[in-house]
C-alpha cells in the first residue's frame, strides 16, 4: 500500500477513534503516524526520529488508547515527557481522542505543582499517566501509584529529556515496568542517551526516520529584517500591526529579554503575555489557556518555556533574537505551518553575529531565509541585495 495514500480507517483503528479524528478534522496521517501505528498496533518496540509538527503525539497515543481495556482500572499506558507544558499538551490531545469512549481516563503528573490535587486524579484509576519523570518518581516512591500493570512506556522528546538529566530516574521508570509489552522513543535527534536507552531495553526495535524534507515538513516562508538593535521592539510591534497577524509568538533568548520586550510592548498598547522560567506555574498555564483559547492574541515565551505549547494556528513566529542553537530554530518555527495551514516567520536581526547565526541556520537546514525590508506605510518588500564590488587589480 502507497504510504501517501493510508487513511486512518485503513490503519484498522476502531468506529470510536475514526469518529473522533474525523470530528478534529483529520483525513489522513502524517508519515509518522502512518508508519508508527500499525507497530504499535503490534506491540512492537519503535524508535523514531520525526521533526516537530509532524504528529508523533497521535502517533503513539491512537495506539495506547486503542490497546486500553476500560474495564481494567489499572494504570496500562505511561507517556514521559520533558516538560510539564509537554506532559499538558499530550494530556489535551489524548482527551481529545478519548471524545467518543466510554470508561478510559487520563491523569497528568508534573513538578511545580500541588501533590495534593495530583493524588486525586490518580484515585480516579486512570487508565493513562502523562508524566516528568521527576514527578512520575514521588509519586512511585509516595505508593500513590503502581506500574506493575503498565503495556506501553513512551518517552516523548527523549533526546531534550535525558539532555536534561532525567537519564537516572527515566531508566529507574522503564525497570519498574516489569510486565510492559512494548517501549516507544520519540526523538527530533538521536543523541548517544537515546541510543543507550534503546539498547538497554528494546528487543527487536522498529527504526522509523522521518525526514524534514519530506511533505510533513511544515509549509513556511521565512523572512528576516535587519534593523538597528534599539529599533527591534519597535519593528516588531509595527509588523504585527500593518500585517494584521491575529495569533503570533515572540521568542526570545533569556527571561530578561522576554520580560522587557513584553513590557515594551504592552505600555505601546498590545495586548500580550510572556512565560518564562521565573513565571509561576499557575500563571504560565493561565497565560497558555488564554493564547489556546484564542483570548490572547501575542505570547513571548523562551525555549525553555515554551516546549509544549501546541496551537495549530498560529499566523506568525517572529524570532525577536536569533537562537543560539539550529534546533531551536526550527523547533520555533514550527509552531506555525501546522496542521497543512501556511506558516509564516520573521526573524528580527540586530547586529552582525546574529546576521551570521541566521546564515548558519539557514545553511544547516536547507532553509530559504528572504530578507525583507518594512516601509513606512507599512509595505514590505524584498531587501535588494547589493552585489559584491569586483576588487581593484593592481598593476605593477
Amino acid at each position: 500500500m502507497d504510504a501517501n495514500n493510508i487513511t486512518f480507517a485503513d490503519l484498522g483503528l476502531s468506529p470510536a477513534m475514526l469518529k473522533a479524528l474525523e470530528k478534529k478534522g483529520y483525513g489522513w496521517p502524517t508519515t509518522i503516524q502512518a508508519q508508527a501505528i500499525p507497530h504499535f498496533m503490534q506491540w512492537k518496540d519503535v524508535i523514531a526520529k520525526a521533526p516537530t509538527g509532524t504528529g508523533k503525539t497521535f502517533a503513539f497515543g491512537i495506539p495506547m488508547i486503542e490497546h486500553i481495556d476500560p474495564a481494567q482500572e489499572a494504570v496500562q499506558g505511561l507517556i514521559l515527557a520533558p516538560t510539564r507544558e509537554l506532559a499538558l499538551q499530550i494530556g489535551d490531545e489524548l482527551r481529545g481522542l478519548l471524545t467518543y469512549y466510554e470508561g478510559i481516563r487520563v491523569a497528568v503528573l508534573y513538578g511545580g505543582a500541588g501533590i495534593g490535587g495530583q493524588i486525586k486524579q490518580l484515585e480516579r484509576k486512570p487508565q493513562i499517566v502523562v508524566a516528568t519523570p521527576g514527578r512520575l518518581m514521588d509519586h512511585y516512591d509516595r505508593k500513590t501509584i503502581r506500574l506493575d500493570k503498565v503495556q506501553t512506556v513512551v518517552l516523548d522528546e527523549a533526546d531534550r529529556m535525558l539532555d536534561m538529566g532525567f537519564f537516572k530516574d527515566v531508566t529507574r521508570i522503564i525497570e519498574k515496568v516489569k510486565n510492559r509489552r512494548n517501549l516507544g522513543l520519540f526523538s527530533a535527534t538521536i543523541s548517544q542517551e537515546v541510543m543507550t536507552v534503546s539498547w538497554m531495553y528494546q528487543r527487536d526495535e522498529v527504526e522509523i526516520t522521518v525526514e524534514p524534507k519530506q511533505e510533513d515538513r511544515p509549509d513556511i516562508d521565512q523572512f528576516c529584517m535587519t534593523v538597528s538593535p534599539l529599533q527591534k521592539a519597535e519593528t516588531t510591534l509595527r509588523l504585527i500591526r500593518t500585517q494584521g497577524y491575529e495569533r503570533v509568538m515572540i521568542f526570545c533568548n533569556t527571561k530578561h529579554m522576554c520580560q522587557r520586550l513584553s513590557d515594551d510592548l504592552h505600555r505601546a498598547g498590545l495586548d500580550c503575555e510572556c512565560i518564562h522560567g521565573d513565571i509561576r506555574q499557575s500563571q504560565r498555564e493561565k497565560t497558555m489557556q488564554r493564547y489556546r483559547d484564542g483570548k490572547l492574541p501575542v505570547l513571548i515565551a523562551t525555549d525553555v518555556a515554551s516546549r509544549g505549547i501546541d496551537v495549530d494556528d498560529v499566523d506568525c513566529v517572529i524570532n525577536f533574537d536569533v537562537p543560539d542553537e539550529n534546533e531551536y530554530y526550527v523547533h520555533r518555527i514550527g509552531r506555525t505551518g501546522r496542521a497543512k495551514r501556511k506558516g509564516i516567520a520573521w526573524s528580527i536581526i540586530g547586529n552582525f553575529p546574529e546576521k551570521a547565526k541566521l546564515d548558519e541556520i539557514a545553511k544547516y537546514s536547507n532553509y530559504k531565509i528572504t530578507p525583507m525590508v518594512l516601509h513606512d506605510d507599512g509595505t514590505l518588500t524584498e531587501e535588494a541585495v547589493k552585489a559584491p564590488t569586483p576588487p581593484k587589480r593592481r598593476f605593477r
